[in-house]
């Protein structure tokens, strides 16, 4: 079984969105996330999730060339992720509110995960 040219393309646009989002929030959390409309910002928590998104994109990019095994565990990894970060999401925003953009961090997360349990059940099938 052979990986996909698309998934590998997903796994370096996911580098991308990541680290495009991480690096901000790990140098300037307050005033990045206050471009968005956050008013309240833990700086600590915030440059933990950066650290997460650092890792997670980072496997991507580094992973992108790896076999079958290695992608079923960063594609399990990944929705394990995406989809509890979802689940946290939703329910803080419709707990505590919150901008527009948390609504769009939501979408981000679910369209990431839809797009690797779709590759991950190829995987399987394939």
């Amino acid at each position: 079984m052979t990986i996909s040219t698309s998934l590998r393309t997903w796994f370096v646009i996911h580098c991308i969105v990541d680290v495009i989002f991480a690096i901000p929030m790990l140098v300037a959390p307050v005033a990045f996330l206050s471009l968005f409309g956050w008013t309240i910002v833990d700086p600590f928590m915030t440059r933990l999730v950066a650290a997460a998104l650092m890792g997670i994109g980072l496997e991507s990019y580094l992973g992108r060339n790896a076999g079958v095994e290695a992608f079923q565990g960063m594609l399990n990894m990944k929705i394990i992720w995406s989809a509890f970060a979802v689940l946290g999401l939703v329910v803080s925003v419709l707990t505590l509110g919150g901008p527009w953009m948390a609504w769009l961090i939501v979408a981000i997360f679910v369209g990431f995960n839809i797009l690797w349990v779709y590759y991950r059940l190829q995987l399987r099938e394939g």
